[in-house]
């Protein structure tokens, strides 16, 4: 099956972009920060891509070290009670943050152990998701993890660190039974707790996922008008796979039509502007993906690469921002993965082995700034001054032998070059690669050096003389992904060098 499609490129036609590709990313909790892979794959990923925040569960998590309490006699329980905030971990987690140049969009939970209310856990690193045992404890830790914040970085720095209060609370292993109201009572304390240490710091929720997302965020949008409160942001979560089928290790999922969850996502926008008070109120994604499942085979593959090409396209028509979910396979929560392609939800394999969606995310940091002059379901071209640039992705929900091929006609006059980096299963696919070596679980570092060369794009280019118009086409394999990049390239040779003669090898 192959689909052709012509497209006449007018500059001064310009359309809605809004690319928010960098604003945020997800992680693993943020006690794995300490460790040297989950940095090194950070820095991988800040270095081509150089997101502006990230967000992960587990700040409050008691691997953080954060909340304590003792007893003057630990073996008295009458003894005097004493709560202590200890903040090293903290400082070294958002110590190399800064060092990374990314800024925390912080999630507050989950419940410290000696605080929780109840036993209620998730995950196989037990986070407590149960409201406090006692609130004025709870606003406690909160500001006094904020106020340390501004102490170590400034106020005018900190106050730029988004609050988003818990992760999912209209799910029962996240929320002890999924308890609206105790949300609300807990929403309603913390964010009057941050308030009161900087009203400039931003602060919103409910950040729920999908299945009850409706009634949720409608519910909460109610109850913020009723009580008055000056809400800042409202936060959800955004997945496009259908129920899973377990296997071994492994989940496996289908595909969901997008336009589905896109309309599903417009309904958020519908439910906030109902209200007048917060009508136009920005709506961050604080995490989407594919899969739900950090061990879903999907999330290795080109599949994955082009399916989220599309979703990168569209998610900030109506969106302030969307955070992936992850950016990194340093993950734990269904335990630490036996293999380096396990299906892990990051952008980078362990061993610093970027997948093809990495680049994808690359590509699409590429085209900020400039103007949008062609928004299509498979291609976004934008002119950035006297370039342009764009990205044509091939995207499908099943396999089917899709062949694209995209033909655009570009005002153009006199010497260019034309760039193209091609990432589809022939020219960028680890995992096909670690397939074929035998699926090893341990990698050697010949191997992972072998991985990561076939983790990158293949480039391309020409030279191109135009008069007036240019015809490029670009044919796009089934879940491909193609960037290019077209710039004026007058020849500025060095005296007597003759590449003509070179290529010709002639001597």
């Amino acid at each position: 099956m192959k689909i052709e499609r012509s497209f006449n490129i007018d500059p001064e036609k310009r359309t809605n972009f809004n690319n928010k590709v960098d604003f945020c990313v997800g992680t693993g909790r943020m006690g794995l920060a300490l460790q040297r892979e989950y940095f090194e794959q950070l820095k991988l990923a800040q270095r081509y891509i150089g997101f502006k925040h990230i967000r992960g569960h587990g700040l409050f998590h008691d691997d953080m070290a954060i909340y304590q309490e003792r007893r003057d006699n630990p073996w008295d329980k009458e003894s005097p009670l004493h709560i202590e905030h200890n903040f090293t971990y903290l400082d070294f987690v958002m110590d190399s943050y800064c060092e990374l140049g990314i800024k925390p969009f912080l999630e507050l939970g989950f419940m410290p152990e000696k605080l929780a209310s109840s036993g209620n856990r998730v995950f196989v690193w037990g986070g407590h998701t149960c409201p406090p045992r006692d609130y004025k404890l709870w606003r406690e830790l909160v500001q006094a993890t904020l106020r340390h914040l501004i102490e170590r970085y400034g106020a005018d720095e900190a106050v730029t660190y988004p609050v988003e209060v818990w992760n999912e609370p209209n799910l029962p292993g996240f929320w002890e039974k999924a308890d609206m109201q105790a949300y609300f009572k807990l929403f309603d304390e913390t964010f009057e707790a941050v308030k009161q240490v900087d009203s400039r710091f931003k602060v919103g929720g409910p950040a729920v996922c999908g299945g009850s997302d409706e009634l949720w965020i409608s519910k909460f949008m109610e109850h913020c008008e009723e009580k008055g409160i000056a809400l800042d942001f409202v936060t959800r979560h955004h997945y496009t796979t259908e129920q899973p089928d377990r296997k071994g290790h492994y989940v496996y999922q289908r595909l969901m039509d997008p336009e589905a969850g896109f309309a599903n996502l417009a309904t958020t926008r519908e439910i906030i502007d109902s209200h007048p008070r917060y009508k136009g109120l920005p709506i961050h994604i604080t995490e989407f993906n594919t899969s739900y499942s950090p061990d879903n085979p999907i999330h290795d593959t080109n599949q994955n690469a082009a399916f989220l090409c599309h979703q990168l396209s569209r998610l900030g028509e109506i969106n302030e921002s969307y955070s992936y979910w992850t950016f990194g396979d340093i993950f734990e929560e269904n335990g630490v993965p036996f293999a380096p392609f396990h299906g892990g939800f990051g952008l980078v394999a362990n061993g610093c082995i970027p997948k093809p969606t990495f680049w994808s995310f690359a590509f699409f940091k590429a085209l900020l700034g400039g103007d949008c002059v062609l928004k299509t379901d498979e291609a976004i071209v934008m002119k950035q001054g006297e370039k342009y640039k764009g990205v044509i992705w091939n995207s499908n929900l099943r396999r089917e032998g899709r062949q694209l091929s995209i033909k655009l006609n570009i005002p153009a006059e006199g010497e260019l070059c034309l760039i193209r980096k091609t990432v589809d299963e022939k020219t960028c696919n680890p995992l096909a690669l670690w397939h074929n070596m035998g699926e090893p679980r341990s990698l050697s570092n010949e191997q992972k050096e072998l991985l990561r060369a076939a983790a990158y794009p293949f480039i391309s280019s020409e030279r191109l003389s135009a008069s007036g118009e240019l015809t490029l086409e670009f044919n796009i394999a089934e879940f491909g992904v193609e960037y290019f990049e077209l710039s004026p390239a007058p020849l500025t040779p060095d005296r007597g060098y003759d590449y003509d003669r070179v290529f010709r090898a002639e001597g």
